[in-house]
C-alpha cells in the first residue's frame, strides 16, 4: 500500500475533530516523517497519525480504532526493532507528547508519561541524585523498555526496569482507566512487567528510584583483534565473583565514522560500578580486569548522562536492522571460538555484539515473579544488524541468524522480547514466556483485552 492509496480511504476526518491533539494522515504535511519508526526496514503506511496530548485523547483514539474495526499500534519511543510502532491502513498513537517526569525525591519515587524516553528520565532524576534502573541507549521509550523487561547499566544491582515498576496507568481496550500497582490490578501490574504491550496503552509509569553512582566509576577498556581472546578470557574470569554493583558488557563492532576511531572492529569492555559508598571497590575491581587484559585504549566517564547516552551512537534513526538474541551460561573454548570468528567477520559499521553479563539482583527475582524469562542464566547475547543500503537486506540478514544458528549448542533457552525483531501471530510470545508464563499472560489478555486489539506486539493471544 502506497501513500495515495492510504488517502483515498482516509475515514477520520471525525477523529480529527474529537482529539486534542494533532492527526497527520497522507495528504498532510509532516506524514511521512510521522509513520516513520528506527527500523528502516518497516516502511508502512497508516490511515493516520495522531500525536495524542492527554490521556482523553488516548481513551478517544481506543475508542475509535475498535469502534471502526482499524489496527491500531502504539508508539512510546518508537525504536523498538519489530517495527511495531506503525501499520498499514489502520491508526498510530504517537504518545510522544506524554514525556513529562516527575520526581518525588524523599518517597524515592519517579512518575514518568508513556512518551517519555530514557534521557527524559535521567535528565530529571540526577540533580535529586537519583536514578531509574534502564536500558543503555538513551533514546529509547520507557514504554516499551519497561513492557518488555529493561536491561541495562544497573541490572545486576537492581534488577530490571520492570522489577522496579511500582505502578502504572493503563487504558484498556474498552477504554477504562485502570491503575495496576502492588494494591489494585495486580494481575496486570504482573503482566506489564514484561509482558509486553499487549494488555492497553500505559499513559504513566511510576518507577522506585535507587541512589545515582556518583562519583561515577564507569570505563571502557578497548582492544584491537589481536588482543581479544586474552581479554575476553580475563572478562569471562573477572566476571565469576563480582558483586551485584559491578555490571559490566563486552561489545564488538566496528566503530561508526563519526567516531573517528578507524574502520577495524574493536573489543569494548564496558563497566560501571554502581555502589555510590564505595567507589574505591569499583576502582580496584576495575584496576583488576586492566592488570589481567591491558587495553589497547582506554576511556573513562564521569558523568551518568553520558554514560547513559554513551551507546546511542549504534542506535541511530534510519538504520535497518534485525536483531537475534539468547541466554547462555558458559564462556569456555566451543563459545570463545564462535564468538571472536563471528566477531571477526564482521566488517561494518552499525552492527554490534553485546555480552551482557547477568545475575546479581536480576537472578534473585523468582521465576515466577515477573513473565521475564531465564533469570538463571549468567550471559545474555544480542547481535544487532544493523546497515543503510537496502541492497544488504538479504545478506546482513542472514549473517545475524548465521550466528544466532552457531550460538543455539549453548543457548539456555532464553530470550528477550525486546531484542527480537516482528514474529507472526504468538510465534513471538511462545518462544519468550514458555507454555506456563503464557497461558498466564493469556489469562491476563482475555480479562484486559478480549479481542486482541493491542495485537501489533509479540502478541499473546486470549485464552
Amino acid at each position: 500500500m502506497d501513500a495515495a492509496t492510504v488517502a483515498a480511504q482516509d475515514p477520520v476526518p471525525d477523529l480529527r475533530a474529537r482529539v486534542s491533539g494533532a492527526v497527520l494522515g497522507a495528504d498532510d504535511e509532516g506524514y511521512d516523517e510521522a509513520r516513520r519508526v528506527w527500523n528502516g526496514i518497516i516502511d508502512r503506511f497508516p490511515l493516520a497519525v495522531v500525536r495524542v496530548a492527554d490521556e482523553e485523547d488516548v481513551v478517544t483514539v481506543v475508542g475509535y480504532a475498535r469502534d471502526h474495526g482499524l489496527p491500531l499500534a502504539v508508539r512510546g519511543g518508537g525504536h523498538g526493532v519489530a517495527g511495531y510502532g506503525t501499520v498499514d491502513a489502520g491508526i498510530v498513537i504517537d504518545l510522544a507528547a506524554l514525556d513529562r517526569v516527575e520526581v518525588e525525591p524523599e518517597a524515592a519515587t519517579v512518575r514518568a508519561g508513556g512518551g517519555a524516553r530514557l534521557a527524559d528520565v535521567d535528565r530529571a532524576t540526577t540533580p535529586h541524585g537519583l536514578v531509574v534502573p534502564l536500558g543503555v541507549v538513551s533514546q529509547t521509550g520507557v514504554g516499551g523498555l519497561t513492557l518488555g523487561g529493561g536491561v541495562g547499566w544497573l541490572t545486576r544491582a537492581y534488577g530490571l526496569t520492570a522489577d522496579n515498576l511500582l505502578a502504572a496507568t493503563v487504558v484498556t481496550a474498552s477504554g477504562e482507566r485502570v491503575t495496576a500497582s502492588g494494591t489494585e490490578h495486580t494481575d496486570l501490574l504482573w503482566g506489564l512487567r514484561g509482558g509486553g504491550g499487549n494488555f492497553g496503552v500505559v499513559t504513566s509509569f511510576t518507577y522506585r528510584a535507587r541512589p545515582l553512582p556518583a562519583p561515577l566509576v564507569a570505563v571502557e577498556l578497548v582492544y584491537g583483534e589481536p588482543r581479544w581472546p586474552q581479554a575476553l578470557r580475563a572478562w569471562e574470569e573477572w566476571t565469576r565473583e563480582l558483586p551485584d554493583a559491578m555490571q559490566s558488557i563486552a561489545t564488538f563492532l566496528v566503530p561508526p565514522p563519526e567516531l573517528g576511531a578507524g574502520d577495524e572492529p574493536l573489543l569494548v569492555l564496558a563497566s560501571v560500578w554502581a555502589d555510590p559508598d564505595d567507589g574505591a571497590t569499583g576502582e580496584r575491581l576495575v584496576s583488576e580486569l586492566r592488570a589481567a587484559a591491558p587495553p589497547d585504549e582506554e576511556s573513562p566517564e564521569a558523568d551518568w548522562v553520558a554514560w547513559q547516552s554513551a551507546f546511542d551512537v549504534l542506535g541511530g534513526r534510519d538504520r535497518r536492522g534485525y536483531w537475534r538474541n539468547t541466554s547462555f551460561d558458559r564462556l569456555d573454548d566451543d563459545v570463545t571460538e564462535v564468538l571472536l570468528r563471528r566477531a571477526g567477520e564482521q566488517r561494518w559499521a552499525g552492527t554490534g555484539i553485546d555480552i551482557h553479563h547477568m545475575g546479581g539482583a536480576f537472578a534473585r527475582v523468582p521465576a515466577d515473579a515477573t513473565p521475564f524469562p531465564a533469570r538463571g542464566a549468567r550471559f545474555w547475547l544480542n547481535v544487532y544488524g544493523a546497515w543503510t543500503d537496502p541492497a544488504l537486506d538479504g545478506a546482513r540478514t542472514a549473517w545475524v541468524r548465521a550466528f544466532a544458528q552457531d550460538m543455539a549448542p549453548a543457548s539456555t533457552g532464553g530470550l528477550y522480547v525486546n531484542f527480537m525483531g516482528s514474529e507472526p501471530g504468538d510465534r513471538g510470545a511462545r518462544a519468550v514466556y514458555g507454555d506456563d508464563t503464557l497461558a498466564r499472560l493469556a489469562g491476563l489478555k482475555r480479562r484486559y483485552d478480549p479481542e486482541n486489539l493491542f495485537r501489533l506486539n509479540h502478541n499473546v493471544l486470549p485464552a
